[in-house]
């Protein structure tokens, strides 16, 4: 078989689904010693081999030992909490908890913040509501600089949520765009894959079926192709299958992810929103709800920019180990259990199949244009040797491989796939009810469409040989993560980083804007006290001047 798990697996897996299960990366930096990755030629289900098994293969070919690489190995070296705080050194390694536990370390800072938030605010909550309960109320102070100061942060902390929930939003929609065009590109790829496996399997059960003036391939290699067929067949639907429940998932948790960020931008916009007008209407029964119901919002907030801090941090390892693997595609990586290679033999066994069917159909139809078409043989002669046949020789079709296999360029006189049919085309004759000849011509009508359906399958089977052979040497593999690392991973580093910040602001800008929700409401109530203090001295002082002593 080809794939173990199909091109779209790896992408969103790679890109997303790690950021969702809360793993991320640092930037920290220094040098690491190079790391050995276990693993051995184990087979995969449906007769699938890892990339390990296949660059091990070459290597030994080429200098007799293994050779490994351990992915964005600066990048990732972190604290690991499952090691005493030791430094994480294995590289970008999905399948590695330790990779997980280090990554998930980096956004610690955050939720340190949420928690203390949370554990300090609610006590200040619980210190207020206890002392308007039971302490006697002193006379209020009031001071014009301290209750317009109040009202000009509370402002600008209102705007400031404003303009975070607006790059929040503008960046998850981003982000979900681009993260939707990495998977539909994905998609494209394997369905390309699939569509080009199950060509070669048409092709070569076409060519089973394909008799030239009843002339057909050998048994033994009609055999072979059952084999090659089969495998074919199995590959191409397990890449489909794969593809589809993993395109499905994804999509879901894409469009929980989306409906989070929109929900989390747009209730803590009303809630800032809200909690300003209430504050300037003096409402402090509705202030004081929205206040504690920000103090969870907010702790929650804190908690959700860390975990896009995560993916923010996961998404530039995940484009720099892509990188590296593309400039080392003959290394074993941790990138092996993402997306398997074809296995070598396996592959090899199509690809020269392929060959030798194209190679013996050529083999057959010139053949019976050297035997038959090209003979003259005497009138009396036995059909099918003798049809009439007369006019111009039939140029022979150009074999594009030599008996052993090795590409082989065209002599002069014979036809090439292109352009045979319709050279052949003019060696046509008419023939009568029993199958001869009435015009010149050496080709009767049956024979011609006998030789174009050989033509269409070789020169089918020959196109797709470099296809096969990308397939062999991770072409196909090393293309596909080129293009996401140069075209999708700018855009998704940028738009994943645009949603943290827009985070982090809407959750800072939240937290102080209930400080100065309470600011404010205690400033404005000590005005409004001290003005109503001022207005009854003043009427007493007039009463007082007004009565006589």
């Amino acid at each position: 078989m080809f794939w173990g798990k199909p091109p779209l697996c790896f992408v969103l897996l790679l890109l997303v689904l790690p950021a969702l299960i809360f793993i991320s990366s640092a930037n920290g930096a220094s040098p690491v010693a190079n790391h050995h990755f276990s693993g051995g030629f184990e087979e995969l289900k449906d007769g699938i081999v890892s990339w390990e098994m296949k660059t091990r293969s070459l290597l030994e070919l080429r200098n007799g030992k293994n050779s490994s690489l351990v992915l964005a190995a600066e990048r990732t070296r972190r604290k690991d909490p499952l090691e005493n705080l030791n430094y994480y050194t294995g590289g970008w390694n999905i399948s590695d908890k330790h990779y997980f536990a280090s990554a998930a370390f980096t956004a610690t800072p955050l939720f340190l913040v949420a928690a203390i938030w949370f554990v300090a605010f609610g006590l200040c909550l619980l210190l207020t509501c206890f002392c308007l309960c039971c302490c006697r109320r002193q006379n209020y102070g009031y001071s014009r600089t301290a209750y317009a100061l109040s009202l000009i942060l509370l402002s600008l902390f209102t705007i400031a949520t404003v303009v975070g929930s607006i790059v929040l939003y503008t960046g998850q929609g981003k982000f979900h765009d681009s993260t939707k065009d990495t998977l539909l590109y994905v998609v494209r790829q394997s369905d390309s894959t699939v569509e080009n496996l199950r060509n070669v399997s048409d092709y070569l059960d076409a060519a089973k079926q394909i008799q030239v003036d009843q002339i057909s391939l050998p048994s033994d290699v009609k055999s072979r192709i059952d084999q090659v067929h089969s495998k074919i067949d199995s590959a191409s639907f397990t890449l489909e299958d794969e593809t589809k429940k993993n395109k499905n998932r994804i999509e879901d948790i894409l469009e929980i992810v989306r409906k989070i960020l929109i929900i989390a931008a747009a209730v803590m916009l009303f809630l800032t929103l809200l909690g300003f007008l209430f504050s300037i209407l003096g409402l402090q029964c509705l202030v004081s709800v929205l206040v504690i119901l920000g103090w969870i919002l907010v702790a929650a907030t804190f908690i959700l920019s860390g975990v896009f801090l995560v993916l923010y941090n996961v998404t530039g390892d995940t484009c720099l180990a892509l990188d590296q693997w593309v400039k080392n595609p003959t290394a074993q990586t941790a990138l092996d259990d993402i997306l398997p290679c074809v296995d070598a033999e396996t592959a090899q066994e199509t690809l020269s199949q392929s060959k030798n069917v194209a190679y013996q159909l050529v083999g057959v139809v010139n053949g019976i244009i050297t035997n038959v078409s090209n003979a003259n043989p005497p009138a009396n002669a036995a059909a099918p040797l003798f049809y009439n046949q007369s006019g111009p020789l039939v140029p022979i079709l150009c074999n594009p491989f030599n008996a052993d296999m090795t590409n082989r360029k065209c002599a002069s006189g014979e036809v090439e796939f292109s352009n045979a049919t319709e050279v052949w085309k003019n060696h046509v004759c008419q023939v009568s009810e029993n199958g001869v000849c009435t015009t010149v011509g050496r080709l009767t009508p049956t024979m011609y469409q006998q030789m174009s359906s050989a033509v269409n399958v070789s020169y089918g089977l020959y196109r797709h040989g470099p296809f096969l052979s990308d397939l062999m040497d991770c072409t196909f593999v090393r293309d596909t993560f080129k293009e996401i690392e140069e075209d999708h991973c700018p855009d998704l580093k940028l738009y994943s980083k645009w949603i943290f910040i827009g985070l982090l602001m809407v959750a800072s800008a939240v937290g102080l804007s209930l400080i100065f929700w309470v600011l404010y409401a205690r400033e404005r109530r000590h005005r409004k006290y001290t003005k109503l203090a001022d207005a009854r001295s003043s009427h007493q002082d007039s009463f007082d001047s007004k009565t006589p002593h």
